[in-house]
């Protein structure tokens, strides 16, 4: 990412949710997104990563402003994005402009249509709020030239249909040319390829691209298929983040991520993605302990992998590694293993090891 001002920067981000409790227990909070810093730049792509229920698209929706966070700060072009919402100060951006500037564009397009409209009047509702000088005809011919843009010809016949009447991939294709007519600064994708066949998938993302160029846009595609991330990021020199129990985990440029990941998490992701070239001489059996996801209303203490991380150590069950601390402001890991020779994780008893002894221990204690 250059130095100059990113589009959006978020600061030590959290949101939690509290869930029902029961007649005799209190809520549980969900830590959803737990402290993120991450700043996105001008015509930038950022890939973010991780199974179901890792918090990326709650991350994703906080980021354009449609979820308020519970704590930390969300800034758009140095403007919070919630005091600007709640005329909170002295507001530089209004936070009208700040809606247009941000951006969705969802997994399923046809819950985010109106049934009831054609194409045209679907695509219409955009230029009328922010070109209202616009005349009729102006409209017709710039959407019918969207139109053609993405493939859907001829124009006519297609404005004139209901998204029913549109494939899938379609329907993405008019969801994208809304979200674009806004003339945004920052599309957030959730999944936005994700229920396409393959070949469509590449088609979609491939035009993301295109459109990229002709619109200066950016994008934070949020994915839980690594390999559709890398295709995404490769072609822009973008970034790829890894996230793990509403944490980001690792971040690093493209190439860095796939051929040298840091944190045991993204080499977990890499193994089940069979369609990366792997190593032959790399290790066949997961990279992983055989320990379900933590429930994320209990986080572990400590780094929240390790219950899971094959290279766990005791010193790993105590404390919390940050991204800050591996040095590396370009491709950070929080992890203790990349924060240097002199940890002391390296002195640290491994976890399995200091499982045996107490499971020893138990034992023994059992047997007198």
């Amino acid at each position: 990412m250059s130095d100059d001002e990113p589009v959006i920067s978020l600061e030590d981000v959290e949101v939690h949710f509290e869930n029902q409790g029961g007649l005799f227990s209190d809520p549980d909070v969900v830590q959803a997104v737990d402290g993120v810093d991450l700043d996105i730049g001008e015509n930038e792509i950022v890939a973010l990563i991780g199974e179901s229920g890792c918090g990326k698209t709650t991350l994703g929706k906080t980021t354009i402003g449609l979820q308020r966070p519970t704590g930390g700060s969300v800034k758009y072009r140095g403007q919070d994005i919630w005091k600007a919402r709640d005329k909170e100060g002295d507001v530089q951006i209004p936070f009208e402009e700040i809606r247009r500037a941000l951006q969705i564009i969802h997994q399923d397009p046809g819950s985010s249509l109106n049934p009831n409209r054609r194409v045209l009047n679907i695509l219409e509702r955009p230029l009328k709020t922010w070109h209202s000088d616009m005349s009729a005809d102006d409209r017709a011919a710039r959407i019918h030239g969207m139109l053609e843009r993405v493939g859907m010809k001829p124009a006519k016949d297609y404005s004139g249909r209901y998204p029913h009447q549109l494939s899938g991939g379609e329907q993405q294709r008019v969801a994208l040319i809304r979200a674009l007519l806004m003339n945004p600064d920052l599309i957030l994708a959730d999944e936005a390829v994700s229920a396409l066949d393959v070949s469509l998938r590449v088609d979609m993302m491939d035009l993301m691209l295109e459109l990229q160029d002709q619109f200066d846009t950016s994008y934070l595609f949020i994915s839980h298929n690594l390999s559709n991330a890398r295709y995404l990021t490769k072609k822009t020199d973008g970034r790829i983040g890894i996230m793990y129990l509403g944490r980001l985990v690792e971040i690093g440029p493209v190439d860095e991520v796939l051929q040298n990941p840091k944190h045991p998490y993204a080499k977990v992701l890499k193994w089940a993605t069979p369609s990366l070239e792997t190593d032959s001489t790399e290790v066949q059996e997961p990279p992983i302990r055989d320990i379900d996801v933590p429930d994320p209303t209990n986080p572990p203490e400590g780094c929240r992998f390790h219950t899971r991380c094959p290279e766990a150590r005791e010193v790993c069950k105590q404390q919390d590694p940050s991204l800050d601390g591996s040095g590396d402001e370009e491709h950070p890991a929080a992890c203790f293993r990349v924060y240097g020779d002199d940890h002391e994780y390296w002195d640290s008893p491994p976890v399995e090891e200091m499982e045996e002894t107490t499971d020893a221990g138990s034992g023994a204690m059992q047997a007198d």
